[in-house]
């Protein structure tokens, strides 16, 4: 652990640093999980007040204690208490939360080696407009053997309604009409 010590209108002296570094050494087997926290203490004296203000920087949490005592080594011990109901519950929220997660085994299926891909939801491509020009079945089908396309849509010039001519696999032409 790394102490970082202020003094406000107060000499931090050598038996005040003792006494808080032994305090943390019974909290060694809550912090242990090789992140080193970073204690930041704060003593003050107003009037006839000592009040010991703990800062702990561990595991990207922020822990804050303090107290206001007659006696400065009280209210750091009272402070450092505080400290450790906050780090074995902070500590305790973690342990859950690696607890609480599925499993990969009860998510994922059986690694038979027979995984199947979903297929890919259909998608609807904008292709190129035509120009659907008022002609017979027959001039259709003249007008698709000389293309490369598959079909051609056309309005049907005596019943002005649409029809879509296409090429079938045998050679043949295919009609459409609503």
């Amino acid at each position: 652990m790394t102490f970082e010590y202020t003094g406000r209108h107060v000499l931090v002296t050598p038996a005040i640093r003792r006494h808080l570094e032994e305090q943390f050494k019974k909290l060694k087997h809550i912090f242990n999980s090789g992140v080193d926290p970073r204690v930041h203490v704060i003593l003050a004296v107003e009037k006839n007040r000592q009040i010991g203000e703990v800062v702990v920087h561990w595991r990207d949490h922020t822990l804050t204690a303090a107290d206001t005592n007659a006696d400065m080594y009280m209210a750091l011990t009272r402070a450092v208490a505080k400290i450790e109901k906050q780090a074995l519950k902070l500590k305790k929220r973690i342990i859950d939360r690696k607890h609480g997660a599925r499993k990969t085994s009860d998510v994922a299926p059986d690694p038979d080696g027979q995984l199947e891909a979903a297929p890919l939801p259909a998608r609807i491509i904008n292709a190129r407009r035509y120009i659907v020009k008022p002609m017979t079945a027959e001039e259709a089908a003249l007008d698709l053997g000389a293309r490369a396309d598959h079909f051609v849509v056309f309005r049907d010039a005596d019943t002005n309604r649409l029809g879509v001519l296409f090429k079938r696999q045998d050679g043949n032409f295919g009609l459409i009409e609503p």
